[in-house]
């Protein structure tokens, strides 16, 4: 197997630009390599080459519109992130509220194996479960100024609080161990299926920790996939082989999901702020059209429907 070796900045200039890459100011695109990685750059060009096997740029393709690809794709990141961290608040103030509300407020209570879903086939998941929790009181209860407070003065974290140190994962999987009737109090404030919010949650979890280490947003498809949704007919996406082609497991299943578990002011925002940067991006790209690159990422043509 060939070994990959370093380049020099100039050095993946020239292999830009053998591969058909306009550059107009070096200077700046070696400025940018420098900041931003030629690695993380050079894996968006496959928007602007014929075929994933292809290494050549279509012709006439700029180093600016290559740059604007990665730049449109880590506003958006950020914009999902920041909206992702909102549910993820909300979701882990509700379950927080319904555990101590039911079964008491000290860990020793919310945390007995005998407040969760007792079905034979999930006592190893609700043992993995809980064992994590039990580990982040260990490990993260005495780092943060919140759990430290409580464990000094009272002797104990509760659940409101110990929320703050559990990843939005262990919370997903949490959500998943709870008895029905719990399940059904949380999955009611959205108006959702039981089943359903437990895949939202899962996905918006894989998420989030992709747009958290910066990872290449617009291609990511998630192994679960979100039910059929009466959004999927109301915008009459296309079908292949019985499956809706958009908003199952991409980007616009994340945003189906959000739509659903943001307040409306707060999807409204969302919204805006996604179609203000596509609209941006559709001014500095000349060589193909932006619904190919929405088509990419899961957004199909009439995506804006999605508000009414």
């Amino acid at each position: 197997m060939a070994s990959k070796i370093f380049k020099t900045l100039d050095e993946q200039i020239d292999i830009l630009k053998q591969r058909g890459l306009v550059i107009e100011d070096v200077e700046r695109a070696k400025d940018v390599l420098f900041k931003e990685n030629y690695f993380f750059i050079n894996g968006y060009r496959h928007f602007f080459t014929g075929d994933c096997k292809d290494a050549n740029f279509k012709e006439g393709t700029t180093f600016e519109e290559l740059y604007s690809i990665f730049t449109f794709d880590r506003k958006i990141r950020n914009i999902f992130f920041k909206n992702i961290l909102i549910v993820e608040n909300n979701i882990k103030s509700i379950i927080s509220y319904r555990l101590s509300k039911s079964y008491g407020y000290k860990e020793k209570n919310y945390l007995n194996l005998e407040n969760f879903n007792q079905d034979s086939m999930k006592v190893r998941q609700v043992n993995d479960v809980l064992s994590k929790m039990k580990r982040q009181i260990r490990i993260n209860g005495k780092k943060h100024t919140a759990t430290m407070h409580y464990i000094t003065n009272y002797g104990y974290i509760p659940m409101w609080v110990l929320v703050k140190v559990l990843s939005f994962g262990i919370v997903s999987e949490l959500y998943n161990i709870l008895k029905i009737e719990d399940q059904l109090e949380v999955a009611n404030y959205y108006g959702l299926k039981t089943e359903t919010l437990g895949i939202y949650l899962s996905i918006l979890a894989n998420f989030r920790n992709l747009c958290a280490h910066e990872d290449i947003l617009y291609d990511h498809r998630t192994q679960r996939a979100i039910p059929d949704d009466v959004i999927h007919t109301r915008l009459q996406i296309e079908k292949v082989e019985d499956s809706y082609k958009y908003g199952k497991n991409d980007l616009f299943a994340l945003l189906i999901i959000l739509k659903y578990m943001l307040s409306e002011d707060e999807f409204r925002d969302l919204y805006s702020e996604l179609g203000y940067e596509i609209d941006l991006l559709e001014g500095k790209i000349k060589v193909l059209e932006v619904s190919s690159i929405l088509n990419r990422i899961g957004f199909p043509t009439n995506w804006r429907e999605i508000i009414e």
